[in-house]
């Protein structure tokens, strides 16, 4: 492949050397290509409960993030929301993953911490040298529910739909993140024309 600076010097969204196959929480958000809204609209935006409204493509984007846990047991949904143009999410990883798969921890790693309602917090960052996808990590978890959508968009005559090709990922690392991410979540409907994915 020719050299192509757009491709071969495209920064990286993913924090360097962590390891997303590692028990933790993570806060999760894949948009749509072009931030086209698919999914449905907010009704109400000027009043006190705005809300979103789902179409069916919007409904099957719900129903496919709630199987998650069916396909990857290690996987525990938290809050939630599918908007207009995008998907925002935290996914609680029960195990590391990577252990099982054979990607070791560095020898200072300390345990997972708990909190008060029993959610993990991600260990120290550690590297998958071979850089393969792992079963049950963030990134083949995501992959797989675009993957669904694009499949049942493929069947019901929404062929052009595409979403943005990569996603975005926060590392929950503390109860008091949690918490602003979980109502910034709850929230959005209410916050939309405000945010920066409104279109």
């Amino acid at each position: 492949m020719p050299y192509n600076p757009n491709i071969h010097h495209r920064k990286s969204i993913r924090l360097k050397g962590y390891d997303y196959s590692q028990a933790g929480l993570y806060f999760i958000t894949i948009c749509t290509h072009n931030r086209e809204c698919f999914f449905g609209e907010i009704v109400g935006a000027n009043n006190d409960l705005p809300e979103m409204i789902l179409n069916d493509a919007g409904k099957i984007a719900n129903d496919c993030w709630f199987e998650i846990p069916q396909h990857f047991p290690n996987a525990v949904l938290h809050e939630h929301i599918v908007m207009p143009n995008h998907v925002h999410g935290i996914i609680e990883l029960t195990d590391n993953v990577g252990a099982r798969h054979g990607v070791s921890l560095p020898d200072n790693t300390g345990n997972t911490a708990g909190t008060s309602h029993g959610m993990s917090l991600p260990q120290q960052p550690n590297t998958n040298q071979f850089g393969k996808p792992i079963a049950g990590s963030v990134s083949v978890i995501i992959n797989q529910y675009k993957s669904s959508i694009k499949r049942w968009c493929n069947k019901n005559g929404h062929e052009y739909f595409k979403w943005q090709s990569r996603f975005h990922d926060h590392i929950i690392r503390n109860e008091q993140s949690y918490q602003i991410i979980s109502e910034y979540i709850i929230n959005n409907p209410a916050k939309w024309q405000d945010d920066k994915f409104y279109k």
